[in-house]
């Protein structure tokens, strides 16, 4: 039998029901004697590496989906699924598992894999004993009809031969027109029986019934059963909700009326999946790993009918973009793109490749430095969830854009400043948004992520645009809440009465989030940062929070100058000793007085690091400057504060004794 290759998906079924994409390769069947028979072998088509081996068993369940896709079971927990690229794939690799089976290859899925002593069982029996017989389809045979599909849910060949019994006999349907009846005659036990019955096909697991009960001919119907729970003293209205209050919107029209039916289908059939059944039982959770499967590849599919509708993509851009669009369909064409990027996450990599590079092409980026500036809270949260895929997909990219568009925009419209501007504006008391932003900021910035790339210059190209166009609009609200006289080098011991530091929490937790992003700049922009922070005297303005009534704000001010005297640099070791900037963080101790709390015990863990490492110039810088203090007036007591200094100028040991007296 000759090799057949094609290029398809790897995926398994992880603990929480979802799937996981284990690589592209290429798939072909051949026999691998090590396995002493028929293989499916997929080798990943960036290395040749193996990513599945799996020996085509005679007793295997293998399910053919949708046109593209094979799933089956290799063991307990354990499913796998191959994602053809093409059909004409699909179907040869098919019909090579129905070949070594035996099966005719027009069949959609093959057998049950079932323990033997259950195997052996079915086999003692008489031929008759392996089909099921149904009760007819009539109304005083629906109880009987709801306790053998209850019956065969533990016994997985008894499942499988019901479905096939349902599916030959057209059954569902005609239970549907009996959930019509019912209804029509207010038949309140008919319809428990039947939510029993729809609800134990839906755990017989079988996409090709899920085919029939999701047709647009069946699914409300299904819906209907699912609504008349005997645990519930009313039935829910389920077909009210999604016929009359959700509203399929269609920001630009879809002339495709296959993907229009197969939204609708999606939308509903994750609807019963989330909202209409109930939480599986631990002996129920993997009933319903095929309606997953179903949910997932169908929204593969609609992301990528979309994607290749160009002229349907760059309507909505367009609109999007166009100033007289009003502010209602901008709000709904923003949570389009915002659907849309989230239905991408199921696509194969190089397919979320081509998708991304296709949003970039048509303008994504652009439209999105448009749309965050607006007021609309609703908009700007959807395109910063937007603008989050696009950073978490490719950095690189974004970075790209921005130094461009630097070369053709003032400062103050650049995207990257946008975002700058929107995280120090959130409105949210929480400031949500904001946490949101700085973390995309810190992406933006982070080296790591620079390294990778085949433009070797583009640490230094970016950081150097960064750092020149958009820095000042980061730390602006620093400089603004630290600035009393901002120059005087006097400020930062002024005392402790100082009212330059913001008292407002909202502003101190902005602040916070700053000092994070300047923090992680520190040890990660070396010179960049260190000349902004020479040039523009910012630790001396950082520790004017030290002042602080916010512990949080005064904790970050102290981790800015714990992370740079941790970098062991003489140049900033010059800068603090010529400034004195040690002293507002001995002002803030002496402040805390004899409270021993986090702020105590940061200062104590950084008097304790520079002992260690033996800076001379700053123990120096303590003995002429700082520690000979005289007498503090602390809370109504005199402070003493006396140094060993033979001991410090000998041997770099710090001996600090305070003394409270009355």
């Amino acid at each position: 039998m000759s090799d057949t290759r094609r290029r398809v998906k790897v995926y398994t079924l992880n603990e929480e029901r979802q799937w996981d994409d284990r690589g592209t390769g290429h798939v072909s069947s051949t026999y691998v004697e090590r396995l002493k028979g028929m293989s499916l072998l997929v080798r990943a088509e960036s290395d040749g590496s193996l990513l599945l081996e799996s020996k085509i068993n005679p007793n295997t369940a293998y399910q053919k989906q949708q046109d593209t896709l094979i799933v089956w079971s290799e063991a307990e927990n354990y499913d796998l699924a191959l994602s053809f690229q093409e059909k004409a794939g699909c179907d040869e690799i098919w019909e090579k598992i129905c070949q070594v089976q035996g099966k005719d290859p027009s069949v959609e899925v093959t057998q049950d894999l079932i323990d033997e002593s259950e195997e052996e069982r079915f086999e003692e029996m008489p031929e008759t004993s392996h089909l099921i017989d149904l009760p007819p389809c009539e109304l005083n045979k629906l109880e009987e009809i709801a306790d053998l599909v209850t019956s065969v849910l533990s016994s997985p060949i008894r499942r499988e031969k019901l479905a096939l019994a349902l599916e030959n006999e057209g059954y569902i349907k005609k239970l549907l027109q009996l959930f019509q009846l019912c209804e029509n005659l207010e038949n309140t036990e008919g319809l428990h029986h039947l939510y029993e019955i729809i609800r134990g096909i839906l755990f017989l697991n079988k996409a090709t019934l899920f085919e029939v009960m999701f047709s647009d001919e069946c699914i409300m119907d299904v819906v209907g059963c699912l609504e008349y729970d005997p645990a519930l003293a009313q039935p829910k209205r389920h077909r009210e909700f999604l016929t009359k209050t959700a509203k399929f919107k269609e920001v630009i029209p879809i002339t495709d009326s296959e993907l229009r039916q197969k939204i609708h289908q999606t939308y509903r059939v994750q609807y019963i999946q989330d909202i209409i059944l109930p939480t599986p039982s631990v002996f129920e959770e993997n009933f319903l790993s095929t309606l997953t499967s179903f949910i997932f590849f169908n929204k593969v599919e609609i992301v990528s009918m979309l994607q290749e509708d160009e002229k349907f993509l760059s309507e909505v851009f367009a609109q999007l973009t166009d100033e007289a669009t009003d502010d209602d369909k901008r709000r709904e064409l923003v949570n389009f793109f915002k659907e849309f990027c989230a239905f991408s996450q199921t696509l194969q990599p190089q397919n979320r490749d081509t998708f991304f590079k296709t949003l970039a092409k048509l303008g994504i980026l652009p439209a999105l430095e448009i749309v965050m500036g607006m007021d609309d809270l609703q908009v700007r949260s959807a395109a910063t969830d937007i603008f989050s895929y696009l950073v978490e997909f490719s950095p690189s990219m974004v970075r790209e854009f921005v130094m461009q568009e630097a070369q053709q925009s003032d400062d103050d419209i650049l995207l990257i400043n946008v975002v700058i501007e929107q995280m120090i504006c959130d409105t949210d008391p929480e400031l949500g948004g904001a946490v949101q932003l700085m973390g995309l900021l810190r992406t933006l910035i982070d080296p790591e992520n620079m390294l990778a790339t085949a433009n070797k210059t583009e640490k230094s190209e970016f950081l150097n645009f960064f750092y020149n166009h958009c820095m000042h609009v980061l730390t602006a609200p620093l400089l603004a809440n630290t600035s009393e006289d901002k120059t005087d080098k006097d400020a930062v011991a002024a005392n402790k009465n100082n009212t330059i530091c913001p008292d407002n929490y909202q502003t101190a937790q902005l602040l916070a989030l700053i000092l994070e992003l300047l923090t992680f700049c520190v040890e990660h922009h070396t010179y960049h940062i260190k000349n902004y922070i020479m040039n523009k005297d910012l630790l001396r303005r950082v520790l004017v929070l030290m002042n602080s009534k916010h512990t949080f704000l005064a904790l970050c001010a102290l981790r800015f100058l714990r992370r740079i005297i941790g970098l062991k640099d003489e140049f900033y070791n010059r800068y603090i000793t010529k400034g004195n900037l040690f002293e507002p963080v001995i002002n803030a101790l002496l402040d805390n007085g004899t409270r021993y709390n986090l702020l105590n015990s940061a200062v104590i863990e950084l008097f304790e690091f520079i002992r260690v490492v033996s800076f001379m110039c700053i123990f120096q810088l303590y003995l002429s400057n700082i520690f000979v203090l005289g007498i503090e007036l602390l809370g109504g007591k005199r402070l003493y504060t006396s140094i060993n200094y033979k001991e410090v100028l000998s041997s770099s040991t710090l001996t600090t004794s305070i003394n409270l007296l009355d």
